[in-house]
């Protein structure tokens, strides 16, 4: 009983397999988030595509080998496979083949909370799914229906799944749109309210929702693993004048003690994130493209950390917010004690803001310097 109750808790082990060059510090990072164990990970020599498997069939074959050498219980390549490559690598190996983004979207299966985010995951996953539902079925799928003659041969399982699949997909796409409305009326009541809004961007686990609990005082999910949350959240925020208190000359009216604002967390970025994910996602993501300034969240204790922020300005310029006034916020400065990355990261962005969310380092001057760009900044003035 107890080696039942083991194996049933055993975690699946996979074997990452990754172009040349390519780190895999990423794809290790979805696969721990999904629970997975990593058994080996291969790296290509050089690439060489072909058709079949994106490879030669010698080193596929060399692969699969490695794979069950390791006792692997899946493969998972850091590159992206079409349907028939991944109905060929199966049949190769014997083994489930997927690549990283079924990991992004299983991901978000496991995260998704809310009715929106439910809904849009499944809609990403059905349409990654239906161009492979046939390697689901064997040569069952051909097989005749019903009688020969005049009533032909009916449809086969794989014809019906599929229509199943375009039909939940729109039932999907009509309920979203139905929420996205919504959205859409909430946001009117804000804007009637001539309240500025900020938006927090960032690369996934960059510790956008830990800033936002160290400037708001909520208490919004936080937890150190990829995509843990995907819903935006929203919290009032007050700025504290910063001249109130040494202002003298009140001859030319009362000095505010401040302003309110609306400060916005939203869903982590990522490299290669699926377009399934982008368009199902696009009206979450666009809360970035509705806000006057966005804090662009850079995790400087991170190795990768501007090919993370070459990444955010990708996915902002898909979803038109490239434009937008910005303010890069340096997370977790007080893990990061490599010298050289910092003085890199004050180089490229000389207009920065270092803060830690742990220690609370940094979060007053950033309460300023928002204040400062929302309501002296000659950009929102004029």
């Amino acid at each position: 009983m107890e080696e039942i109750l083991a194996e049933q808790l055993k975690k699946p082990r996979c074997l990452l397999v990754a172009n040349p060059g390519d780190n895999l510090m990423e794809l290790k990072g979805l696969v721990f988030t999904l629970g997975m164990e990593i058994s080996d990970t291969f790296t290509l020599s050089k690439i060489d595509i072909q058709p079949a498997y994106g490879m030669g069939s010698g080193k596929a074959e060399e692969i699969c080998a490695h794979a069950k050498a390791v006792d692997s219980d899946c493969i998972i390549m850091d590159f992206e496979l079409d349907p028939t490559k991944q109905r060929n690598w199966e049949k190769l190996c014997h083994l489930p083949v997927f690549d990283r983004q079924e990991v992004i979207l299983r991901i978000f299966a496991q995260r998704a909370l809310t009715k929106e985010a439910v809904l849009q995951v499944e809609l990403a996953r059905l349409e990654y799914s239906l161009p492979r539902l046939s390697h689901m079925y064997g040569d069952l799928a051909r097989q005749r229906g019903g009688s020969y003659g005049s009533k032909g041969s009916g449809e086969t399982q794989l014809e019906l799944d599929r229509r199943g699949v375009r039909e939940r997909i729109h039932i999907l796409r009509k309920e979203l749109d139905k929420v996205i409305q919504n959205r859409e009326t909430q946001r009117k009541r804000r804007e009637k309210t001539n309240i500025r809004k900020a938006a927090l961007c960032g690369y996934t686990n960059a510790g956008k929702s830990s800033l936002l609990n160290a400037l708001t005082s909520s208490e919004a999910f936080v937890e150190n693993k990829l995509f843990a949350t995907l819903d935006p959240l929203t919290r009032k925020l007050f700025l504290a004048n910063p001249s109130y208190e040494t202002a003298e000359d009140f001859s030319q009216g009362p000095v505010a003690k401040g302003h309110e604002i609306l400060l916005t967390d939203t869903v982590g970025f990522i490299s290669n994130l699926p377009h399934s994910l982008v368009n199902a996602f696009r009206s979450t993501l666009e809360e970035a493209s509705y806000a006057d300034l966005l804090l662009i969240v850079l995790d400087s204790s991170d190795p990768n950390v501007f090919l993370h922020y070459e990444t955010i300005k990708e996915v902002l310029q898909e979803i038109n917010a490239d434009e937008h006034e910005t303010l890069i916020v340096l997370n977790k400065i007080d893990v990061n004690t490599d010298e050289f990355t910092v003085a890199r990261l004050e180089n490229q962005f000389p207009s920065h803001i270092k803060v830690s969310t742990k220690t609370g380092f940094g979060i007053e001057e950033l309460k300023q310097k928002l204040y400062q760009k929302l309501f002296t900044s000659k950009s929102f003035l004029s």
